[in-house]
């Protein structure tokens, strides 16, 4: 009988490269850097000494920690500091006056500022929902950087670098840790700059898998070729089983091939992710109520959604929540872009620590750098603010944070910090900590150094420890 005629026999052995180069199986057509070869076992590259193992099984941290999870949500656009988080009474005197060193006049911020929870947190009027969840917060209000340009300043506050390409804060953090899903990339961006999920010189299984999530988005198209459009369910399970076939015969008559093992794995995860990626991605699936608490529009949609990933184990979650480069007609703009991240931020920290997931998951929020004291010409309704790198703002909640607090101080106009000063660096240093890092001892060996997210900087801020 003719083996082109037998559905129970299996053909002569040939190589498995050319059998999946031929059959082209849609489901290796996930472009996804956590789906590499490497995701399940110790079939990639071997680590350097004292380098976490170059796969994505989880793994405890080497310093006790809280954190399990982060959530970032990116304020790009350069949120004022001086119209959120950063209230500056004394300012009311001086609005329209003019500043040695300052062109334009001095603009007092609109909005009035509330001292909230048991802390005292200072919020801007435009944050009310976040005024209910103060005492979960820590406020930072002495950030500064060196660079009031938005490209290289969120490369700095992703990468760690302005200039040089270097990889991000989510794929240190996959690195360093693994993942706890094995359905799900560990690393998932939603929306934001290409920096923001670059792995660069780390392994490719370590970059943010990129998705095309909003709210109205279908499940189907959220991640790039998630289903085939060519093969059933059944009809890819029966070309897996075929391939396993293939490789067991190819085990005893030829010779063992782990990097082929190791992408017919990565096939295998493809297949499982047809069914848990949808599944994570469709909001829909939660109650009318919990929909309702995170409110309308994208931004909602993506904590929303950054909240299912995050309980399925997801390491790190990216969040795109910009808007916020208000040159010109801020008391209106600001308002909206705050509307829209503020009624979901605190939804979903009261819904986190709801669900016990809280003190395991770091949710930070903030941009690249803040905003000037003075406006040009004199305060009308169009009236902005410029870019302003020496002082900005960010807050950070659950993940061992201690919440109910602010951090640092800066002077009587919000221009220079005078006291408790956190770098970026300082940032991503206490980032790592909160995980169960030393950030000076999580490296990796590229090009003949051993490069870190912090470079050869950064001091772990112990005030915001719980």
């Amino acid at each position: 009988m003719s083996h082109e005629n037998c559905s129970h026999c299996l053909p002569t052995p040939l190589s498995r490269m050319e059998f999946l180069r031929l059959t082209g199986l849609s489901l290796g057509s996930l472009a996804l850097g956590t789906m590499l070869p490497e995701v399940f076992g110790a079939t990639g590259p071997v680590a350097a000494p004292g380098q976490p193992a170059l796969n994505l099984l989880p793994r405890q941290p080497p310093l006790p920690a809280r954190a399990k999870h982060v959530i970032h949500i990116f304020a790009g656009g350069a949120p004022s500091h001086l119209d959120t988080f950063d209230a500056k009474p004394a300012m009311g005197a001086l609005g329209g006056k003019t500043a040695n060193g300052l062109s334009g006049v001095i603009w007092p911020s609109p909005f009035k500022f509330e001292a909230c929870g048991r802390g005292g947190v200072q919020i801007s009027e435009i944050f009310p929902h976040l005024q209910t969840v103060a005492d979960e917060m820590c406020v930072v209000r002495s950030m500064h950087a060196e660079i009031p340009a938005h490209g290289p300043a969120a490369k700095l506050l992703h990468t760690g670098s302005a200039i040089l390409t270097k990889p991000c804060l989510g794929s240190w953090v996959l690195y360093g840790l693994g993942t706890e899903s094995a359905d799900l990339p560990g690393f998932i961006s939603l929306g934001g700059p290409p920096e923001a999920r670059q792995a660069a010189f780390l392994p490719g299984i370590y970059q943010g898998a990129q998705t095309n999530f909003n709210a109205n988005a279908p499940v189907k198209k959220v991640l790039p070729n998630l289903t085939s459009e060519f093969s059933s369910a059944g009809e890819q399970r029966a070309q897996l089983d075929l391939v396993h076939a293939l490789d067991e015969q190819h085990q005893k008559e030829v010779q063992s091939d782990s990097q082929l093992e190791a992408r017919i794995g990565s096939f295998e995860l493809a297949f499982r992710m047809q069914t848990a990626a949808t599944d994570a991605f469709d909001i829909t699936k939660e109650t009318a109520a919990t929909r309702s608490a995170y409110g309308p529009g994208d931004v909602a949609a993506r904590l929303l959604c950054a909240r299912r990933l995050v309980e399925r184990g997801v390491r790190f979650v990216q969040v795109d929540a910009g808007g916020w480069d208000h040159h010109t007609n801020l008391v209106t703009s600001i308002r909206r872009t705050a509307a829209a991240v503020d009624q979901p931020a605190a939804a979903l920290i009261a819904d986190l620590k709801t669900r016990g997931l809280l003190d395991e998951t770091l949710i930070i929020w903030g941009g690249e750098f803040g905003r000037t004291v003075n406006t040009a010409g004199g305060i009308t309704a169009n009236s902005g603010r410029d870019h302003w790198s020496n002082a900005f703002c960010c807050w950070l909640a659950g993940g061992g944070v201690r919440g109910g607090q602010m951090h640092g101080e800066t002077d009587d106009l919000g221009r220079e910090v005078v006291k408790d000063g956190v770098h970026i660096h300082d940032l991503h240093a206490t980032i790592l900590r909160l995980l169960g890092f030393d950030h000076t001892k999580l490296t990796y060996r590229y090009n003949g150094r051993d490069f870190r997210l912090t470079d050869n900087y950064g001091q772990i801020v112990s005030s915001i420890i719980a």
